[in-house]
């Protein structure tokens, strides 16, 4: 042991040292989330704010939190830093808003799969410095990634320099997220609560789509849930399921109430026995409490557990996500919203297509049927002008709080018709002259 700490000690900097090290014009790539290093992140932008041999440098990341908001994600540094981001949060937006009401881009929006951004950070780009938060350093000499696998765990073996931001807040998770102290180049010692998020109470509408949900997953399937009220409502309603599995982008407190309850063992999947795999966690003081040196829940690089090839091998495979808006035909946007980018594609379109590619497996994308307290409807007649996230092609089962269309194998026509009938009533009629104006009935 006294070995390791050794190790460590050496390596050990201050936050101030740490930034200094990263070089003038290069690729910087930061942990997504929970994982962002608040410390770091200070110094850093403390240096590009004192223009200390600093004067371009690229920043990757996705999901920016609210220490970079308070740090990086400022208005003086914008000549210095150019931040890429591939998923929008909250604090992204407020910032790429701000730039935007002066004519400039102050986020640059990278499209991207989540299965493929561990490949585009490794390979497209050169990952010159990868700085990340992890847990407290084990006897061995370990650190977990903690809540974060996602694009940490191909990044972090490929970066040409690795700078760790030790939390001893940080959940020691398990899986294919472990980094020995001598990979890593330098450390700093940071102790901080980490990122939050709570999802809001279910409306009603939120409790009636899960409700239909529900009632088409099966026991001993194998759950996938998007964030929001909608997959929470889901969650809600499985509580007397029996041996569900999980293999899910997200980790949620829903997700961790039913691993509480036994509803989820993992016992009849096919794919990691009684394993709750995840690639990132979000959520709560509690769950990251829960998570921390509990063997069954394991971390996993999106490459694995976002790609569709995947996803396939699970039987009974269920995914529920999202959506901002669906047309006619079946096409769905989920990231963009009054022409600006929303949030991001992340792995809904992976587990759109590796849910049903399963054996038995079912993919449901959600909607309110309407925004704005109702003033606008959210099925429009074709999706012209905004992202599609998921093609027509690919998408299985549609669902509002006016029911549910299974899309696989209809006609244009029959889309129309089963769509319609999920529309809201206020918007059918409207939407029919549309649909008829379009061709499809």
């Amino acid at each position: 042991m006294n070995w390791v700490k050794d190790i460590l000690k050496a390596k050990t900097v201050s936050a101030q040292e740490a930034a200094a090290s990263i070089e003038n014009n290069s690729n910087l790539i930061l942990g997504m989330g929970v994982a962002m290093p608040p410390a770091f992140m200070a110094a850093l932008a403390d240096r590009a704010r004192a223009r200390n041999r600093l004067d371009r440098l690229k920043v990757y990341y996705m999901h920016g939190s609210r220490s970079a908001a308070e740090t990086i994600l400022q208005p003086d540094l914008m000549d210095v830093l150019s931040l890429n981001c591939l998923f929008m949060s909250v604090h992204d937006r407020a910032h790429a808003d701000a730039g935007r009401v002066l004519g400039k881009v102050w986020i640059h929006f990278i499209p991207s799969m989540f299965h493929q951004v561990g490949r585009l950070l490794t390979e497209r780009v050169e990952p010159e410095c990868f700085v990340t938060t992890v847990s407290s350093m084990d006897r061995s000499g370990h650190f977990s990634l903690g809540t974060n696998a996602d694009y940490a765990g191909d990044v972090v073996r490929k970066a040409k320099r690795v700078i760790v931001e030790i939390n001893p807040n940080m959940p020691r998770t398990f899986g294919e997220n472990m980094l020995h102290v001598s990979q890593v180049d330098m450390a700093i010692e940071h102790e901080a609560p980490l990122m939050e998020l709570t999802s809001p109470a279910p409306t009603e509408a939120d409790i009636a789509i899960g409700k239909r949900i529900a009632e088409h997953i099966p026991d001993e399937a194998t759950l996938q849930m998007g964030v929001g009220a909608v997959p929470s409502a889901v969650t809600n309603e499985l509580r007397n399921h029996r041996r569900l599995g999980l293999h899910s982008e997200l980790l949620s407190p829903a997700l961790i109430d039913l691993i509480r309850r036994g509803v989820i063992t993992g016992e009849s999947k096919r794919l990691m026995r009684y394993k709750h795999v995840f690639t990132l966690a979000l959520g709560d003081a509690d769950m990251y409490d829960f998570m921390n040196d509990n063997p069954s829940v394991v971390g996993y690089p999106a490459s694995w557990v976002n790609n569709p090839a995947v996803i396939r091998k699970n039987r009974r495979m269920i995914s529920v996500n999202a959506a901002l808006q669906l047309d006619l035909t079946g096409q769905i946007n989920s990231e963009s919203l009054d022409g600006r980018q929303f949030s991001g594609t992340g792995g809904q379109l992976d587990f759109v297509r590796g849910a049903y590619l399963a054996p038995d497996g079912k993919s449901f994308v959600a909607l309110h049927s309407t925004a704005r307290k109702g003033t606008i409807s959210r099925i429009v007649p074709q999706l012209n002008e905004t992202t599609i996230t998921d093609p027509r092609v690919d998408v299985h089962h549609v669902v509002t709080e006016h029911g549910i269309a299974n899309l696989k194998g209809l006609s244009l026509t029959e889309r129309a018709h089963a769509i319609l009938a999920i529309a809201d009533p206020a918007f059918r009629e409207e939407l029919n002259a549309s649909a008829r104006k379009l061709g499809l009935i």
